[in-house]
């Protein structure tokens, strides 16, 4: 199986830059109701994911910000506890199916680590669940 099969296009995924600032990155996950983003660079590279927590820890740190505030502060000031890890368009399934046991989506990256897409732990396990039935339904 190919990773590509799962894969979420990146024109279908909603991001945000390196260079968005605190406003931009709430608004964002907001609206796409997210609790962890992918975040890229102005030349399209993966740079990590922030979570709330991430903006969480980060607003408690900062004590007094308002949302007017919130369009000074750029989100690279934010420390990110943990990215999710990658894979490359060629990996195995194994590596991927390793990744999504720790994350919710993978982000996919090709050779030249550009983000093409994510690949959801959701859309696994429906092709998981749906391969389960169809098997049964041989038996």
């Amino acid at each position: 199986m190919n990773i590509l099969f799962f894969l979420t296009p990146k024109v279908d995924v909603a991001y945000i830059y390196d260079t968005f600032s605190l406003r931009q990155v709430l608004e964002k996950m907001e609206y796409h109701k997210y609790s962890c983003i992918p975040v890229i660079n102005e030349k399209g590279k993966y740079v990590g994911t922030i979570t709330e927590g991430d903006l969480l820890w980060g607003l408690k740190k900062r004590g007094d910000l308002n949302l007017k505030g919130a369009e000074e502060v750029p989100i690279t000031s934010f420390k990110r506890r943990a990215d999710y890890t990658p894979v490359r368009v060629d990996s195995d399934m194994e590596d991927l199916l390793d990744k999504a046991m720790r994350q919710n989506f993978v982000p996919v990256i090709d050779d030249q680590k550009n983000f093409i897409g994510i690949v959801t732990r959701r859309d696994i396990m429906q092709y998981i669940c749906s391969s389960g039935t169809k098997e049964q339904q041989k038996v």
